[in-house]
């Protein structure tokens, strides 16, 4: 079954839909055919996913207090959520990527995967407009687990129930041109490294790794 039939949308312009699975690095080594990638797509379908996942809990969530409606949008938008969603639809398979990156696991990269979700979604807005956009929001990212506390707060929580343990978080390098910088972070328990991440922020990039280091903690989990 094609992408397509998955996603329960089909392209008037086919085009766009590849643009939105074209990797930078595979624009970069066909560059002279003028291929482009999908990070301007990435752009727009970052602002549109944030202002429907906001809209979503703000209707959908009366009760809550501005503080809590923050945290759920940060779960729904964020890498982790993202990239689940590309697993969910299979987008690995359709992406087009670079030789040097297929042969590092491009595929298998969360970065690589979240940022197509938000260039899927904006292909998807351009060619269909506002309705089927947030039709593909709906189903497929805002029924994520979006939990009231984010994975730094839950791994404070689970560290801290010893009180002699002390979490820290290091930032351990950026990259990536000024409009689209990637941002690392380490975090540390008890000087001990217990998980990496990356973010298109300090604090996504935190969150990765709290994220990560919560995968090794599974026993601690409520």
């Amino acid at each position: 079954m094609e992408l397509q039939d998955i996603i329960g949308y089909r392209f008037r312009d086919a085009g766009l839909l590849t643009d939105a699975l074209t990797h930078s690095s595979y624009a970069n080594e066909h560059r002279l055919q003028g291929v482009s990638s999908n990070e301007r797509l990435e752009f727009l379908g970052d602002s549109i996913l944030g202002m429907t996942a906001a809209e979503h809990l703000y209707r959908d969530n009366p009760e809550l207090p501005e503080g809590k409606l923050t945290r759920l949008r940060a779960a729904l938008v964020c890498e982790e959520s993202l990239a689940a969603t590309a697993s969910r639809i299979g987008l690995e398979k359709y992406l087009r990527l670079g030789r040097g990156e297929e042969k590092s696991g491009g595929r298998g990269k969360s970065a690589i995967c979240a940022d197509a979700v938000e260039a899927l979604i904006a292909a998807i807005y351009l060619d269909g407009g506002r309705d089927e956009a947030e039709r593909f929001i709906t189903r497929f990212i805002l029924t994520n687990d979006a939990r009231e506390t984010d994975s730094k707060t839950t791994l404070q929580e689970l560290v801290q129930m010893d009180r002699s343990s002390v979490i820290e978080y290091r930032h351990t390098g950026e990259s990536g041109p000024p409009h689209d910088r990637r941002f690392t972070a380490e975090v540390y328990i008890n000087g001990t490294s217990a998980g990496k991440g990356s973010g298109r922020s300090k604090k996504e990039a935190e969150q990765a790794a709290a994220a990560q280091a919560l995968k090794s903690l599974p026993a601690k989990r409520p």
